[in-house]
């Protein structure tokens, strides 16, 4: 069961990030600043994922506002520390292309790997999880 959840959450989060990574170049190509122009597209993802996760990755996962807001604090925290490895990097090596990209994959990394944990064993969690 974890891999494939664990796959099917990689299929998902790939999609999240292009969602996420076209709406960040956009808004930077509208000149939007950099920190809300990355919370932005992270939102963008958001709303993906959580019906995504919900129903593909968990398996049609109990939904409900108590999921939901669940989902909406677990994504909440990793916005905040999405942007800031973002602004981290960038504020450290430099803003030229290939830093962007790397600050990009940097907050995305470790706001996924969060994302992940925080499904599986709080928002999402399966009975099975809660028994064992």
């Amino acid at each position: 069961m974890l891999t494939r959840q664990i796959r099917r959450f990689l299929i998902v989060g790939a999609t999240t990030v292009v969602i996420d990574f076209a709406m960040y170049r956009f808004l930077l190509f509208l000149d939007t600043p950099t920190a809300p122009a990355k919370g932005l597209g992270f939102i963008a993802g958001t709303i993906f994922a959580y019906f995504a996760n919900r129903l593909w990755t968990f398996e049609r996962a109990k939904g409900g506002r108590n999921v939901f807001a669940l989902f909406v604090g677990l994504y909440l925290t990793t916005l905040v520390i999405n942007v800031a490895v973002n602004s981290g990097v960038i504020a450290v090596m430099g803003e030229d292309e290939l830093l962007l990209a790397l600050a990009f994959l940097m907050a995305t990394g470790t706001s996924a790997t969060l994302n992940f944990v925080g499904m599986r064993m709080i928002v999402f969690r399966s009975k099975r999880l809660v028994d064992s």
